[in-house]
Formats: C-alpha cells, sequence, structure tokens
C-alpha cells in the first residue's frame, strides 16, 4: 500500500480544516476587537455624559445660589425703606425654595470637595435668611442688625466666588489644578436643576 497516496486526503482535509479554522479564529479575533472598541467607546460616552450631568448640576447651583443671595439682599434694602416689602419676600420665598431642591438634588451629585464648600455656602446663606426674617418680624437676636446683615451678605459673595472656583477648577476649566473628586479626599426665574 502506498503511504503518500493514502496521506494524502488526510493532509487535504487537515489543510481544509485548518483553512477554515483560521478563517474562523480570524473572524472571532476581530469581532473581539470590535467589542472592545465598542465598550470603550461606550465608556468615552459615559464620561463625557457624567462630565456634561456635572457640569449642568453646578450650573444650577450657581444659579440658584446667585439668586438666592441676591434676593436676601433686595430684603436686606426693602428693611429700610418704607415701602410694601410682600413682593422682595415673594421673590425671596421663591429663590430660597428653587435654591433648596437645586442644592438637593447636588447633593447626590457632586463630589467631597465641591459638596464641603456648597454646604458651607448653604449653611451660611440659611442663616442670613434667619437673620433677615426676624428683622423683618421685628424680633430680632442679640446681634441681627442691617449693619450685621450687610456683612454678611459681603462676605457670601465672596464665599460663592470660592464655590465657583471649586467647581470650575472639578471641571478642568480654571486651569487650576483638579481637586480630588474621588470620594477620598476633598424677577426670579427658574432654572431647570440639571442636578
Amino acid at each position: 500500500m502506498d503511504v503518500s497516496g493514502a496521506g494524502a486526503p488526510v493532509v487535504a482535509v487537515v489543510g481544509v480544516v485548518g483553512t477554515l479554522l483560521s478563517a474562523l479564529l480570524t473572524q472571532r479575533a476581530a469581532e473581539r476587537s470590535r467589542q472592545r472598541e465598542r465598550e470603550r467607546t461606550e465608556r468615552a460616552r459615559a464620561r463625557a455624559r457624567e462630565a456634561e450631568e456635572r457640569r449642568t448640576c453646578y450650573v444650577a447651583l450657581n444659579t440658584a445660589s446667585r439668586q438666592y443671595l441676591a434676593a436676601l439682599t433686595d430684603q436686606l434694602h426693602a428693611l429700610g425703606r418704607t415701602e410694601d416689602p410682600r413682593a422682595v419676600r415673594q421673590r425671596l420665598t421663591e429663590a430660597r425654595d428653587l435654591h433648596r431642591d437645586v442644592y438637593a438634588e447636588a447633593q447626590m451629585r457632586l463630589p467631597d470637595p465641591v459638596l464641603v464648600l456648597a454646604g458651607e455656602v448653604t449653611h451660611a446663606l440659611g442663616t442670613l435668611y434667619g437673620r433677615l426674617r426676624r428683622l423683618d418680624d421685628g424680633v430680632p437676636r442679640p446681634g441681627d442688625s442691617l449693619d450685621a446683615a450687610r456683612a454678611e451678605i459681603d462676605a457670601l459673595w465672596e464665599r460663592l466666588r470660592e464655590l465657583r472656583r471649586g467647581m470650575r477648577a472639578d471641571l478642568g476649566a480654571s486651569g487650576a489644578p483638579r481637586p480630588d473628586v474621588s470620594g477620598t479626599g476633598p424677577g426670579t426665574s427658574r432654572v431647570v436643576s440639571g442636578c
């Protein structure tokens, strides 16, 4: 029996199977490569979406905080005038409610270093609100005065600038190094919170 004659069909079968397996393996490798590329693209989209959501949240918080402080400033000025303060009170109530809602949502989204700044600003705004309400209601506590409120307002504008700098740094918009956001370190118009 001729060995070369019997081996030829086996070699041919092995060659065909090898060719088919090679094509199959190439196709599977290409599919894995496409899958990895899709995953990379999806991760990049998710990061971009997260960055946009954070930016939107920062814009809403900055706007609401500034509107609240502006309404508090208007309330201070209204206390020194004899005109009817109801419109100013209404604006203050709306600004306070908006800020409360935006801040509540921001608490779930902001990284810790920015949340600390936002919390300090929110607490100071609330303290000033209480002082102005007591003065408006005619039941001031010791230390409550228009001058004290004016000094708080001036300090709060600076604290808002600090908060804005922190938010911009987190977004990489300020040229300053970004803070650690890993969670391990640091007429009133209504706005859609976006937070």
